[in-house]
């Protein structure tokens, strides 16, 4: 049984993702820790996932306490104090899917070995009951997100730019304006009421959902706009010219100020541009599966200063293995007070990027991706942690099988001639699957 994906359970609810389903992570991981602490995204079908973890929970032994509405990043913050952390969340997937996150005390999610230890439990159908006195209660704690703020105000500096938050009906709305409040910006807000249907965007904050905020970024001459998806585990900006910043932009400026200058490791998924290698010189730069549990885990396995994924996922390993939306907005916006944002983007190098996919069943792709590899390995240093990548003179080029539909991505980067790069392997592909 595989139920957890890159980034936790998720699913249409009451489809793939039901209260029955919830009632059973509940009890295998009540059953494992003492303490949990939970919270949920404003999702229609959150709190009765929700409770139905709790029975789990409880009937297992464990004693939660409840924390409420609330973002992924507070809730792993809030993990800190317990056994472990359970959010009921779909982060930047559509309103009608709903989804189960676990983390570990650190802000690391469930790793491997642990969401398999769940899935061979569930499948066994072993789940073990505590006795009529050792059900465990559920509490209310109230402090989560003033824990989490004050926390951040500890590491972020203070501003007075004039910022607009899009916190796009999800749960940034009961965090992001306020910590930025607090830290001195005039804060403009759109969509902050929390709303599971999400009736102002699609939820994920990519330059197609962010039209709005571009707009009003200008319209009240704002230093900059900040955007989040659902559970403001991701954080993606716009400049105070109205342009998306794209996430291997925000990677590169990150990274260069987490790094200062003094080097060190920066993780990132396979799919990122070499924008980020060139503009952080002197830093060795690993590359892991995509998906930011992946991320996360090279962070902590290889001691890095910083992580993330192009997607909006920026990992600060000094506060969290958690990718932190609110914190990330807070140090943005720091950042920016000492130059604007449209100026750190006209210092970073840019490349030509083209991508495709070509359709391939399912149950051919393993044996597409083993002749793509021995076509690809004589042109250059080949990862092939997830999908095939390859670093040739002046580029490189990803052959990546899509985990959601029938087809094989195809990405190509390059200093120039990129649409040769991109033609050599999308023929390398089209060979492979005759």
């Amino acid at each position: 049984m595989k139920l957890f994906g890159s980034s936790g359970i998720r699913g249409v609810a009451n489809k793939e993702i039901t209260a029955e389903l919830a009632l059973k992570v509940g009890l295998v991981v009540g059953s494992g820790k003492k303490t949990a602490v939970i919270g949920r995204d404003p999702r229609v079908a959150a709190p009765m996932i929700e409770h139905s973890l709790i029975a789990g929970l409880t009937s297992a032994g464990c004693e939660v306490t409840r924390i409420g509405l609330v973002t992924t990043p507070t809730l792993a913050y809030a993990a800190r104090d317990y056994d472990c952390g359970v959010m009921v969340t779909a982060s930047h997937n559509p309103s009608e899917h709903v989804g189960i996150k676990l983390w570990n005390p650190d802000g690391m999610a469930f790793d491997s070995a642990q969401q398999e230890e769940i899935e061979a439990a569930i499948e066994n159908g072993s789940f073990p009951l505590a006795s009529w006195d050792r059900i465990g209660r559920v509490l209310e704690n109230g402090n989560a997100v003033r824990a989490h703020m004050e926390m951040i105000k500890k590491l972020v500096g203070n501003s007075r730019l004039r910022v607009v938050v899009d916190c796009g009906c999800g749960a940034g709305g009961t965090i992001t304006p306020y910590l930025l409040q607090e830290l001195g910006c005039e804060v403009i807000t759109l969509n902050a009421q929390p709303d599971g249907h999400f009736p102002a965007r699609n939820p994920e904050p990519n330059e197609e959902n962010l039209s709005m905020l571009r707009k009003a970024v200008v319209s009240f001459g704002a230093a900059l706009g900040i955007a989040h998806d659902g559970d403001a585990d991701r954080m993606m900006a716009v400049d105070e010219k109205g342009s998306f910043v794209s996430g291997d932009e925000m990677l590169a400026i990150f990274g260069r100020f987490e790094c200062g200058g003094r080097g060190g490791t920066v993780v990132v998924p396979v799919d990122t541009s070499m924008m980020v290698d060139d503009s952080l010189q002197g830093s060795e730069i690993l590359r892991t599966r995509v998906g930011d549990v992946y991320v996360a885990e090279g962070i902590k396995k290889s001691g890095a200063v910083y992580g993330g994924e192009p997607s909006g996922s920026w990992i600060f390993p000094r506060i969290s293995y958690c990718p932190d939306g609110i914190y990330a907005a807070a140090k943005l916006v720091e950042i920016v007070q000492e130059k604007p944002l449209s100026k750190l983007r006209e210092e970073l190098p840019c490349y030509a990027t083209k991508r495709g996919a070509l359709p391939c069943a399912n149950e051919k792709k393993a044996e597409l991706m083993e002749k793509v590899k021995a076509k690809l390995e004589p042109m250059g240093k080949v990862l092939d942690i997830d999908g095939i990548r390859v670093d040739l003179e002046g580029g490189w080029v990803l052959v990546r099988p899509s985990g959601t539909e029938a087809k094989v991505r195809v990405t190509a980067e390059a200093r120039e001639n990129v649409d040769e790069i991109f033609k050599m392997a999308e023929k390398v592909v089209k060979e492979a699957l005759t």
